[in-house]
């Protein structure tokens, strides 16, 4: 990474900038101006995660990059976060949204502003400007998006395919902590007073997520797929294939009719320009790009841009902590891509395999090519609990074995179903669908899918999941429990994909009834009889590298000093007395002291994800997390602990916020709340 330290225009801060609201409350905006540019656009970022401590390394990387090049780049801190007034009930309510528009308002009212607004961010703040966008305020000319979705019931952190994450309960953990946090006593004279209201009003959002087990008006809200049609602001989208927000780019490409264009490479959930697994890109040049084109009018060509480029992943041995994938780019001038074509493979099983007294293992054939038994077959898909160990998390972070490892352990527990050893690499693009004809022996359960790559050796990579909750089968709006022991034709996407499959290894659907800890398990062990299925494979005619994309480049980094190291595990422990399997998570990112303004914050996380491999009822998520904030005799600490268990008919979730000024408990709440089981 190159970093820069001479640009075009030298650049100032503003370390507070006040942006009074209608209603009167005061949002902080930290701002990085080009002196001597004159009325320049604005691009703003606009997230919840606090700009004095939270994102700042980030954050000083890349807007002092931007701005010395010509735009006044502005973070600014949600409404009830970080230095800004107010109270913040939930994640993309109406109120942050209207927020936003009057911010971009703001912005483009100001002397130094030339009127023109973009709008960018990573996670939250790609949801954001995606729904910003869709709001259509004057100003706002173009939105970079970054791991977003368009539709926050199919493709976000609380449910995939109508099953209930893993995830809804641990952001829900997160988002406690990092919300129980004071603003800057050096920016806010009142930080005690408006501390404690926050405190006050912290809402446990787990449990409200978690009651919502059907596509209704509240996940309608923010998501831009309910009528693409009012997407009228250009979009440059990002993904990552390591992140599990790969899904949206294609979408928007697909579907939007503003100029659009999209990038996804084989990333975690990180900028592209320092994320792993490389190769890493300069996503501050393509930014620049795109801002240069769409808020300052200048004629370089960025809408002509392939519509779609995507890192094609190749064939290499399962790493959970990968620093780099070898692959290559691949630019599609249309999306949906011309050079790829539908290949249908059938799922069969050798009648000698379904007299075998082991898991029968099924196999994957052309429709052209079947064997003489493969369309006539009855199996039993029930797995044990704990499969889904190596399933990796939700949005990886970093090198600490985030990503999906080795798939053969989980593939040993599930119904795999195997085509032929290649002679030839197999390049797919796009998402794969399966078809599946299948009773169940419950009313409540779900099926997951795992695409996989198997090596020689055994090996076996994800390629791509899907899952769905079967009593979803018809509709997201109106699930219905399934039908006991009555067979009915299902159909899911397995998640977009970009990958070769090299010479001598094999592609495998893996299927299963658990998916721990990903996904929630279902309150009883279900047996799915599955006795038909296909898989609709998106095959790519081939190519060589397609884009030389430049090498990333940042403005130079913060000035910090590490006054304690982080140390971070990860382990999968079992309990040779009780019979448990526990995934355990201690990740301390230590401590620092930023040397500009003098504030030294540290913050610490354990997760326990526990289950017994009979009993779905033994399922146990217990999160901790502990935030610090100091600068000379001045010192706080917030404590969250979280707690998910299930009976089969409700879902608890407890949690306790405990908040310290020194050594003194100031605050302390106990939430406790049960939810029906009505379709997971």
């Amino acid at each position: 990474m190159k970093i820069v330290t001479e640009f075009p225009f030298r650049v100032t801060e503003e370390p507070d900038l006040g942006i009074v609201l209608s209603d009167g409350c005061r949002l902080s905006a930290r701002v990085w101006r080009p002196e001597g540019a004159g009325p320049v656009p604005a691009v703003l970022e606009y997230i919840p995660y606090r700009k004095r401590d939270g994102t700042l390394p980030r954050d000083e990387m890349m807007h002092a990059y931007v701005a010395g090049h010509g735009y006044a780049c502005v973070r600014v801190d949600m409404r009830g976060n970080g230095d800004s007034e107010g109270l913040m009930t939930d994640e993309y309510t109406a109120q942050e949204l209207s927020d936003a528009c009057e911010v971009i308002e703001w912005l483009a009212a100001q002397d130094w502003c030339s009127g023109s607004v973009g709008m960018m961010g990573k996670s939250w703040g790609g949801f954001n400007c995606l729904q910003t966008a869709y709001l259509q305020p004057p100003a706002l000319k173009a939105v970079m998006s970054a791991y977003s979705t368009t539709d926050r019931f199919a493709d976000d952190i609380h449910y995939k395919g109508g099953c209930l994450l893993g995830e809804n309960f641990g952001w829900g953990a997160v988002m406690l902590s990092y919300s129980s946090r004071p603003s800057d006593p050096v920016l806010r004279p009142d930080w005690r007073a408006e501390w404690l209201k926050r405190l006050e009003a912290e809402p446990w959002l787990a449990p409200r997520w978690a009651e919502m087990q059907q596509k209704n008006d509240y996940w309608k809200h923010g998501s831009v797929s309910e009528d693409y049609s009012r997407m009228t602001v250009p979009v440059l989208s990002w993904g990552g294939w390591a992140d599990n927000y790969m899904n949206t780019v294609a979408h928007l490409v697909e579907n939007v009719p503003a100029p659009v264009k999209g990038i996804v490479g084989p990333w975690v959930h990180q900028y592209p320009h320092t994320a792993v697994p490389g190769p890493a890109v300069g996503f501050l040049q393509v930014a620049l790009r795109w801002w240069d084109r769409w808020l300052k009018g200048i004629e370089n060509g960025a809408e002509h841009d392939p519509a779609y480029r995507a890192y094609m992943i190749h064939s290499e041995p399962p790493n959970a902590s990968a620093k780099h994938r070898a692959g290559h780019w691949v630019a599609e001038a249309a999306w949906p891509s011309p050079r790829v074509s539908r290949q249908v493979l059938a799922l069969g099983v050798d009648a000698e395999e379904l007299s075998a007294p082991q898991t029968p293992r099924g196999y994957l054939s052309r429709e052209d090519d079947q064997k003489e038994s493969s369309g006539v077959f009855s199996i039993a898909v029930n797995t044990r609990q704990q499969l889904g160990m190596h399933t990796g998390e939700f949005f990886p972070m970093g090198l600490n074995a985030e990503m999906p490892g080795d798939q053969a352990s989980d593939d040993a527990l599930s119904v795999c179903f195997d085509g032929a050893v290649l002679e030839q690499p197999l390049d797919l693009l796009g998402a794969a669908r399966l078809s599946l004809t299948l009773s169940s022996d419950q009313p409540l359960a779900f099926v997951v899918a795992r695409l996989c790559d198997v090596g020689p050796d055994g090996s076996s990579v994800r390629i791509a999941h899907g899952m769905l909750n079967l009593c979803h089968r018809e509709s997201m709006e109106s699930p219905a429990p399934m039908p006991i022991g009555q067979a009915v034709e299902v159909a899911f996407s397995i998640d977009q994909m970009a990958y070769r499959l090299a010479a001598g290894h094999h592609l495998r659907v893996a299927l299963s009834t658990t998916y721990w800890p990903f996904l929630w398990p279902s309150p009883l062990p279900a047996t799915l009889t599955v006795t038909a299925g296909s898989l609709d494979l998106p095959v790519h005619q081939g190519s060589e590298n397609e884009w030389d994309a430049p090498a990333p480049e940042v403005a130079k980094p913060w000035a910090h000093r590490v006054l304690r190291a982080g140390k971070t595990t990860r382990k999968i422990e079992t309990d040779l007395i009780l019979g448990t399997t526990a995934l355990v998570i201690s990740d301390d990112l230590g401590d620092v002291e930023n040397l500009s303004h003098g504030l030294c914050t540290g913050e610490s996380m354990t997760e326990l994800w526990e289950i017994h491999p009979d009993n779905p009822l033994a399922a146990r998520a217990v999160h901790t997390w502990e935030q610090r904030q100091s600068r000379g005799d001045w010192s706080i600490k917030t404590n969250a602990w979280a707690e998910m268990t299930a009976t089969a008919t409700h879902l608890r979730m407890q949690a306790t916020l405990t908040a310290y000024e020194g050594d003194k408990i100031v605050f302390e709440r106990h939430y406790d709340e049960e939810v029906p089981r009505r379709f997971v």
